[in-house]
């Protein structure tokens, strides 16, 4: 009892009175933490101190991207609770028990994509690495299908999206495990092939940790948001007028 009163209190003391759009050094000490005990008994007495370091800011930080994207993507605007991610995993079917992600994460889903994979922007923090990222990863069987028939035709258009010199100065390119052989059903042949054989068409970006703690992050993110909004919107384009229900976990990253 003596120890959750203490820890409340150093929660309380890390709560600034107004809270701001970034991280601190307090956030990182807590994700280091919970990467050593990643154990409920660790957790629990700790959640006020998680609440204040990592979810409010989170919480400011994608209220302020979020704002921002009302210029380029509006499609993507969504309260700011529906896009942070919870820190429990799901370990229904996994090896791994550890109850809680080392990271705080946010996704950006497109309207009418919000149960399903999409198209969509990316963000997460550990105590180490700060990512952002963007487009379609992980898609469901019917979204992939429809990606591939859609590149079919539009294969230039992602190319020329691939090669834009902002987005290639901002990201690295992800295609994620490639498919050695053509996907059945298509034309081995065909000029898209290198396309079609994607399992996924996404762009990242693995920034030091440190810029998770300026004031400047909100700004970082929506100009890696910005300059990938062309490529997820081309990539949504076959999906957004057959959205499914369910789908598969959004970005493998989380």
């Amino acid at each position: 009892m003596a120890k959750r009163k203490i820890l409340t209190k150093a929660a309380a003391k890390a709560a600034p009175s107004e809270v701001l759009p970034y991280f601190s050094e307090d956030s990182l000490k807590f994700l280091r933490g919970l990467k050593r005990n990643n154990r409920r008994d660790w957790f629990d007495p700790r959640k006020p101190l998680f609440e204040s370091t990592l979810k409010a800011p989170m919480l400011k930080i994608v209220e302020g991207v979020t704002a921002a994207m009302m210029d380029f993507s509006p499609e993507h605007v969504r309260p700011a609770a529906k896009c942070m991610m919870r820190i429990y995993r799901d370990t229904r079917f996994s090896n791994d028990k550890t109850p809680y992600k080392t990271r705080v994460a946010a996704w950006w889903s497109r309207h009418g994509l919000e149960k399903t994979s999409g198209g969509g922007y990316y963000m997460h923090v550990s105590a180490d690495e700060f990512t952002i990222g963007a487009g379609v990863y992980m898609p469901e069987r019917d979204q992939l299908m429809a990606i591939r028939t859609f590149l079919l035709t539009h294969h230039e258009d992602l190319r020329r999206l691939l090669k834009d010199k902002k987005l290639l100065r901002l990201f690295t390119l992800d295609n994620g495990a490639m498919l050695t052989r053509p996907p059945k059903g298509f034309s081995a042949d065909h000029p898209a092939m290198d396309l079609l054989k994607c399992r996924q068409w996404a762009v990242f970006a693995r920034l030091p940790v440190e810029q998770a703690l300026s004031p400047k992050l909100v700004k970082t993110v929506a100009e890696h948001f910005r300059a990938a909004e062309p490529l997820v919107r081309l990539l949504n384009e076959p999906l957004v007028s057959t959205p499914k229900e369910k789908g598969q976990p959004l970005f493998g990253l989380y």
